[in-house]
């Protein structure tokens, strides 16, 4: 059985209202239940990330600066973050802002059906709705060779 990306956004969607509710009352803003239909047509960097993880403190700026590079060009980033309490990744945030979505999910349940097992995991999903590729962890010296994969993804569907 193959991993499908689009089922696991939807099923995601229903689960991630829950945790919609709990940080509803936090310092960090609300999200809309995610569904990754809505980004059809468009490339989709999926990063899980959470306060704890040194490397997340490198790939938010990367991040940013691929979004502010990019975004015209049909990129979405969405950071999904895995911290139970939400001040924890109000701390990171007011640290390390995201000019990106950031959408919450504290009891795992997105992360387990993309089957995240380090931190960061990035998925990078194409304009098809499907899985182009994923990359654990984050170092700076990849840093071109992540964004070489971005620009790839972009030119896909587009032709």
């Amino acid at each position: 059985m193959s991993f499908d990306p689009r089922k696991a956004a939807r099923k995601a969607a229903l689960l991630l209202i829950a945790s919609v509710v709990l940080f509803a009352g936090a310092a960090m803003p609300a999200d809309e239940p995610f569904d990754l239909d809505e980004y059809r047509g468009k490339v989709v960097l999926l990063d899980f990330w959470a306060s704890w993880c040194v490397p997340c403190r490198r790939s938010f700026p990367w991040m940013n600066q691929m979004q502010e590079k990019y975004g015209s060009n049909g990129l979405v980033i969405i950071g999904v973050n895995m911290d139970a309490e939400p001040e924890a990744a109000k701390a990171f945030l007011d640290d390390y802002p995201a000019n990106f979505r950031i959408i919450n999910d504290p009891d795992g349940e997105l992360a387990r059906l993309y089957d995240v097992i380090a931190m960061p995991s990035s998925y990078v999903i194409g304009r098809d709705g499907e899985l182009a590729t994923r990359h654990l962890g984050f170092k700076v010296k990849k840093q071109d060779e992540y964004e070489s994969i971005l620009v790839e993804a972009l030119r896909t569907g587009t032709e």
